[in-house]
């Protein structure tokens, strides 16, 4: 009757901090220790990863250990200078790097797919995908459920601009414009035309006379 439920969820993988800092410490193990402590890198990679090429590789870099002290333990010298005792050194130093390189490379692949399969996980979940759906607005006098929807209104349209009319100009009347002043007459003017007005009476008169003849 029940389903078999959701896959249990992956481990979170510790933070990047804590991962540095113990690759460093493990990479300082094995090269300061002049290779006698390189194991330590490739067995933590075994525990971490449970793979079986790790743990494969465990076993060789200890048979390799074995094979260099082997070959230091034949060397009598303080400083192994005989052959046995170069090639012991050499063979220690060279698996010292390449445990501390096949660690590096094991843990941080292993680590990144942890990640990947972790997010993959919480996104699948699905309190974690409500979190990233959006939040709907509270029900409103319209929207709530189980009352009646108002009938649609349509928006009312915005008012038009109605362009303004022009009235009709009423003619103004131009401003009426002032007569133009008389100069005033001179004296002189006025005598010299009652003198001549005088003397076409007399003429008048000296005409009238002498037609009476």
């Amino acid at each position: 009757m029940h389903g078999s439920g959701y896959a249990p969820p992956s481990p979170q993988p510790p933070s990047t901090g804590v991962l540095v800092v113990l690759r460093v410490l493990f990479v300082a193990v094995a090269l300061l220790s002049i290779g006698f402590l390189a194991w330590v890198a490739p067995l933590r990679a075994a525990i971490v990863t449970r793979r079986r090429a790790e743990w494969l590789f465990f076993a060789g870099s200890v048979l390799v250990l074995c094979v260099s002290f082997a070959l230091l333990s034949t060397d009598n010298t303080k400083d192994f200078s005989t052959p046995n005792g170069n090639a012991g050194m050499i063979i220690l130093l060279l698996n010292a790097v390449v445990c501390a390189g096949y660690y590096l490379q094991a843990d941080i692949r292993h680590f990144s797919h942890l990640r990947q399969a972790h997010a993959g996980h919480l996104s699948m979940m699905p309190g974690y995908a409500s979190y990233a759906r959006p939040v709907p607005p509270p029900f409103t006098a319209t929207s709530a459920p189980g009352l009646p929807q108002p009938p649609y209104a349509p928006a009312p349209m915005p008012p038009t601009a109605v362009p303004p009319t022009a009235l009709p100009s009423t003619a103004v009347p131009p401003p009426p414009v002032p007569a133009p002043q008389q100069r005033p007459v001179p004296r002189h003017i006025d005598q010299v035309r009652a003198e001549l007005d005088e003397l076409s009476d007399y003429l008048r008169k000296h005409d009238g006379r002498e037609g009476g003849r």
